[in-house]
């Protein structure tokens, strides 16, 4: 007995040598590849081969903001804390009244509230809604309240007067809960004549590794009518796409990504990009185009060379999650149009990257030029990986100005122009 369990375990260990010996000839012959250049909507972007540099993990460990501290934006801003003590607050939502509501939500431990600052008074806090299963999106149309959960879309009555919820909700529509990391984040945006409801589902894994059968109806972005009814894949292939939004004036749906981890520092980029119905980019076969994931050779070669190039990279790893056009008229020319990013920051690259909010000019409703940072100062030391906070959820208010979750130090910070 003894020795057919050693035979066994011999043999275990053999295969298990085997295994590991391929998948380093994999791995070696991928970072032997030469780096790629691939034409985006903004510039030439260098993608380097895949393993180029080892896959790490290093998070930021968020401390907190001391009194007086704060996020630095570019001159001609002010600064301000909008709310403080909040629980780990991800999503801003305003409604047509100028009602601001909070998602308190989180991986683990989640507060599952959403909390409601009256006409956008952060004096006037009260708990609108409680009891819920990780919110994230919330929206006002019609005469409804949604509410993204991760498990499903749930439906509300609603009148613009009120300050708690009092009505049972009814889930009409379920989600594919969870999710690999945190992609159990489920966004809503409803097209501009309020006709239909757009759901962000991210991926249920990294790089599908746990088959395509755990993905149905992930990482798309999907399109239902209000009532739930009609779900169709609006778009397919992206990996987490969390924040959605129209550029000003048009009816083009633009989301922001975070792509997938664990082939290097620098790859692969996170990107702002428009969304074409019916369009398909990449995940997990491929990314930026045809570039193959070494992790899916040979998978899916049609759909492959389908795969729609992103329109701007945001950098690698950078959790780019937070998603806001700025279609007021308060801050200065340049920002008028373009796009604000909440960039989460890094947890699988050996610098920090990330970890601050970046804006993207547009022009005539196309990105016009790279990204540039507007919103700094969240990392405290790079060395020792400590952040004061992160940002994520960006919303522009009715009044002008902006505010952004920053759900590590339960604050939201609102920035205006002076």
């Amino acid at each position: 007995m003894n020795y057919q369990l050693n035979t066994l375990a011999v043999g275990i260990l053999a295969v298990s040598s085997l295994l590991s010996s391929c998948q380093s000839q994999e791995k070696q012959e991928a970072a032997n590849q030469d780096p790629d250049s691939v034409q985006t909507q903004v510039a030439s972007l260098t993608l380097p081969p895949p393993y180029a540099t080892e896959s790490v993990r290093n998070e930021g460990k968020a401390i907190g903001w001391e009194d007086g501290q704060m996020p630095q934006a570019p001159a001609g801003f002010k600064v301000e804390k909008f709310a403080a003590d909040l629980e780990h607050p991800r999503w801003i939502y305003q409604a047509p009244n100028g009602d601001v509501f909070v998602a308190e939500s989180n991986t683990k431990k989640s507060a599952n509230r959403i909390t409601l600052f009256r006409g956008g008074n952060p004096a006037a806090k009260t708990a609108f809604l409680e009891d819920l299963d990780q919110p994230f999106g919330m929206l006002v149309l019609g005469n409804y309240f949604y509410v993204a959960n991760t498990g499903g879309l749930m439906r509300f009555p609603y009148q613009a007067s009120q300050t708690k919820m009092t009505a049972k909700g009814e889930k009409i529509l379920d989600l594919p809960a969870g999710g690999y990391n945190n992609h159990w984040t489920r966004n809503l945006l409803a097209s501009p004549d309020g006709s239909k409801i757009y759901i962000s589902v991210g991926s249920a894994s990294n790089v599908a590794e746990h088959g395509m059968d755990e993905e149905k109806r992930r990482a798309n972005i999907l399109v239902i009518n209000p009532d739930g009814s009609g779900e169709e894949i609006y778009a397919s292939g992206l990996r987490n796409p969390v924040g959605m939004d129209w550029v000003p004036g048009t009816s083009t749906l633009w989301t922001a990504v975070n792509e997938r981890d664990e082939l290097g520092d620098d790859l692969v980029p996170d990107y702002l990009t428009s969304v074409k119905k019916g369009g398909f980019y990449g995940w997990p076969y491929s990314y930026y185009g045809q570039n193959v994931d070494p992790r899916r050779k040979d998978e899916a070669p049609e759909l492959v060379k389908q795969a729609i190039v992103p329109d701007v990279p945001l950098g690698s790893h950078t959790a780019s999650l937070g998603l806001a056009f700025y279609d007021k008229d308060k801050f200065p020319s340049k920002y008028q149009g373009g796009a604000f990013i909440g960039q989460h920051g890094s947890w699988n690259r050996s610098q920090l990257s990330g970890y601050k909010v970046v804006f993207v000019p547009f022009k005539d409703g196309k990105p016009s030029g790279k990204m540039e940072d507007f919103l700094t100062g969240f990392i405290a030391n790079s060395e020792d990986s400590k952040v004061y906070g992160r940002p994520v959820g960006v919303t522009v208010l009715d009044d002008g100005s902006m505010l952004v979750a920053d759900d590590d130090s339960g604050t939201i910070w609102r920035i205006s122009a002076q």
